[in-house]
């Protein structure tokens, strides 16, 4: 088998490790993957105007989502990062909606 095939096999297997480890976190984490996603292509097609009215509270139940993963993976570093995240990004759109 090439390095190659041997990575995506590696890969895989540990999807479906971690899958089977904890089912409803790695659909959460999915999903949130998901919402991340969305959301950059939100504000990527609506240039030079982007709808933060929509992303901003997608972002946050996606930040939300992660910071719950992280605590159940215990990773502080992820957990940390969420948090931080989702406490800037809620003073934002406090102040988007009351502007």
């Amino acid at each position: 088998m090439n390095p190659i095939t041997a990575a995506i096999v590696d890969i895989w297997e540990w999807i479906k490790r971690d899958y089977s480890s904890h089912p409803v976190r790695f659909c959460v984490e999915v999903t949130a993957w998901l919402i991340g996603l969305s959301c950059s292509l939100l504000m990527a097609i609506t240039m030079p105007t982007p709808w933060l009215h929509i992303s901003y509270p997608m972002w946050l139940c996606g930040c939300a989502m992660y910071g719950w993963a992280a605590w159940t993976r215990r990773s502080f570093g992820m957990l940390a990062n969420y948090t931080a995240l989702f406490t800037i990004d809620s003073i934002a759109t406090i102040r988007l909606f009351t502007a």
